[in-house]
């Protein structure tokens, strides 16, 4: 980007599904926006995201409902079963349009429907503060560059620098580490349009998921070894770790993790905002905010994460839409430009908190029932769990977060 200075409308940090999905969700109503990623090349960590019908309903305000639905079969069933005891649950997820998208599907279509030279790469964010005179955000990069925005977004991630810039606690993370990873079958896989979730001793729990006929996703977590800061970027590694994690799963599961492709394995902690950090967060400031993980960062345990980011999006391009329309009579000014903004990123945030603190709450209650040390305290979340989230399993996807 060199060494000089820019003006941009509206700024958005951090070039993944939150980020993307908010530049076009900008774009569907008019707006522009300007994306700075720090990767060189679009990014899809994580092999593979989960999507309900509340998601799917934030992708087809942004028009891309339909092309994504062909790339992954519906889930009909998710099945709990338990390693040990003849024992299964299953749960009809047909009304709720389950399906396991490859995350680099997802990246890739939301990029290709922007405007060209809508996203900077390479582009890191080393400092944000506030112009003395006009009060707007201002950015410095990593390459010596200042970009001055009416609007700033941090669509950055758990570690996100445009969260701490507005004074926001660090996200905390849980004793509880997850491999994810594809496995590939080229004459097709057996396993039915069924989310499978197998618990084992010890805390460990197996999920796996058909992308396709073809193409499984899956996802190993179990409570932190010592270990695994040694294994965490070597792919044969992480699977020598999985395959010992899962040594007395069933054979069709070792032979999965077996066969995998090395290439897409990942090992990764959890991090999550503490509920209780979410009731009087402040998530704006200025004409400044956050949205997705930066925002509200969660345990994967729902399978929420990436599709509360494109609720964000939605509901984010839809208050400062309504907020940034120019009067008849042309131009305004900073002073009112900035309170038109404050008002919008006020409304984006009192309509978020209840829904992110409701998701974080109940993820943080389903990873401390894994991660509880006694007997007692797994029965104390559980209850918890039971009595103010007793809508069902799949409640959490009875969610629409408007037109855009």
């Amino acid at each position: 980007m060199g060494s000089k200075e820019e003006h941009h409308d509206i700024v958005i940090v951090g070039g993944g599904i939150c980020g993307l999905a908010t530049a076009l969700a900008l774009h569907r109503k008019g707006i522009n926006s300007l994306v700075l990623e720090k990767s060189d090349t679009l990014r899809a960590a994580g092999a593979a995201i989960g999507i309900y019908i509340n998601g799917w309903r934030a992708l087809d305000q942004l028009g891309l409902g339909t092309e994504l639905r062909t790339k992954a079969i519906p889930i009909t069933e998710i099945r709990d079963m338990w390693l040990h005891k003849n024992k299964m649950q299953v749960t009809s997820c047909r009304k709720e349009e389950l399906r396991c998208l490859k995350r680099s599907d997802l990246i890739e279509t939301l990029a290709k429907n922007l405007p060209t030279q809508s996203v900077h790469f390479g582009c890191q964010i080393v400092a944000v503060e506030s112009d003395p005179i006009t009060s707007f955000p201002v950015l410095y990069t990593n390459d010596g560059a200042t970009i001055k925005a009416k609007v700033l977004i941090g669509c950055d991630g758990s570690n996100s620098i445009v969260a701490k810039s507005l004074g926001l606690q660090a996200p905390k993370v849980f004793p509880i580490s997850v491999v994810r990873g594809f496995t590939s079958y080229s004459d097709g896989h057996s396993f039915d349009s069924h989310f499978i979730r197998l618990r084992g001793d010890d805390g460990v729990l197996l999920g796996r998921v058909p992308v396709d006929e073809k193409l499984v996703y899956w996802a190993v977590a179990r409570l932190c070894p010592s270990q695994d800061s040694d294994v965490r970027k070597v792919p044969v590694l992480i699977k020598e770790f999985t395959l010992e994690t899962l040594r007395e799963f069933p054979p069709e599961v070792i032979e999965m993790v077996k066969h995998c492709d090395s290439s897409s394995l990942s090992l990764t902690h959890i991090w999550y905002r503490a509920p209780w950090h979410l009731i009087f967060a402040n998530f704006w400031q200025g004409t400044m905010t956050v949205a997705g993980d930066a925002m509200h960062v969660m345990a994967p345990f729902l399978g929420q994460g990436g599709s509360s980011g494109l609720e964000d999006a939605i509901v984010l391009a839809r208050c400062l839409s309504q907020e940034m329309r120019m009067d008849p009579e042309g131009a305004i000014s900073d002073r009112e430009l900035r309170r038109r903004i404050g008002r919008a990123l006020s409304k984006y945030v009192n309509e978020r908190r209840l829904r992110v603190m409701r998701l974080s709450t109940q993820t943080y209650l389903t990873a401390s029932v894994m991660t509880a040390s006694s007997w007692v305290k797994k029965l104390v979340y559980l209850a918890i769990l039971v009595v103010f989230f007793r809508g069902g399993l799949l409640s959490h996807t009875n969610y629409d977060c408007g037109s855009l």
